[in-house]
């Protein structure tokens, strides 16, 4: 798993790639709340690098959007794959987050 921390439009954008799974979910929830805990409160998960999510990926999107919502900042997803987005909606997590299908849809406000 690759994570890559970029800007844009006031959204800090968080690109995942690769598998988020139960080796890399710890790793990947360290960066992301680090990201978090740094002051972003307008943050993007570009997953159009996210190859496969386990559940426990899935608690780190969750735990995420709990901080996110706590501060009353927000938290979108953006190009999940169809497989993941299946996963997503089976979950019952497309209603939970906000998904956008492009990077330049997500980072408006």
């Amino acid at each position: 798993m690759n994570v890559h921390i970029s800007t844009l439009n006031d959204f800090t954008v968080v690109e995942v790639h690769g598998r988020v799974d139960t080796i890399s979910a710890s790793e990947f929830e360290t960066r992301l709340l680090a990201v978090i805990e740094s002051g972003a409160n307008k943050i993007v998960l570009n997953c159009h690098g996210l190859d496969y999510i386990s559940s426990s990926g899935l608690r780190v999107f969750l735990i995420a959007q709990k901080k996110i919502a706590a501060s009353k900042g927000q938290l979108k997803l953006c190009c999940l794959q169809p497989t993941i987005k299946e996963i997503f909606d089976i979950s019952g997590f497309s209603s939970i987050f906000s998904i956008s299908a492009d990077l330049d849809t997500a980072t408006k406000t």
